[in-house]
């Protein structure tokens, strides 16, 4: 499936299509090592994990410098592949277990990204200003946006307002929080594959 990241990202320099050709056998290898993935899954890993977390690409382009927090980020999902299309970006991974931490160190240093950090906290313990956080089906929409909140910088330097972009299903509507603005992107309009269908991109944000 590794075609299909370049069908879809056609720019990729160099590096870049070298660091998403060498995802693969490093996950595979700390997979059987530290289970971070289905190992029903593993095998999906391209279109599973690497394209639906670039689905967030397709709707922004972050700007150098940024500063962006990926919350429960488990194995790495969204934030390696994102840390990868955006070099020039600034990503810190975060999740409360300590051995998928380790997991995303050593990804991170076999790849050589320069512009991730990792911390192992809990989500509701962030610290510092962002620009953007990010999260992939963690819990409820209103549960992280408690989390994250008060980190997101109040003045926006991108197309988008400053926010929580969120991978999710399709029915959210009940996790909704009181007062919040939401856009949201319906990832089958991004992308042909099956998969993405009933799957979509929120954005939570303030005025």
């Amino acid at each position: 499936m590794l075609p299909t990241i370049y069908k879809y990202f056609p720019d990729l320099n160099t590096a870049q299509k070298d660091q998403f050709a060498t995802l693969e056998s490093i996950y595979k290898d700390w997979n059987v090592k530290i289970n971070v993935i289905s190992r029903k899954d593993i095998d999906n890993l391209y279109l599973h994990h690497v394209l639906h977390s670039l689905s967030v690409a397709k709707v922004i382009n972050f700007l150098p410098g940024a500063k962006i927090v990926d919350i429960g980020t488990g194995g790495g999902f969204p934030g390696v592949p994102l840390a990868i299309m955006f070099p020039e970006v600034n990503f810190l991974l975060l999740d409360s277990i300590g051995k998928k931490i380790k997991v995303v160190d050593a990804v991170v240093k076999e790849l050589g990204l320069k512009n991730v950090k990792t911390l192992q906290t809990r989500a509701e313990d962030i610290d510092g200003q962002f620009d953007f956080a990010l999260a992939r089906a963690v819990t409820k929409l209103d549960t992280v946006w408690g989390w994250v909140k008060d980190s997101i910088k109040k003045e926006s330097a991108h197309k988008l307002p400053n926010g929580l972009l969120y991978l999710k299903g399709s029915d959210i509507a009940a996790e909704l929080p009181k007062g919040v603005k939401m856009k949201t992107w319906q990832l089958d309009e991004l992308f042909v594959e099956d998969y993405f269908k009933e799957k979509a991109l929120y954005l939570l944000y303030e005025d």
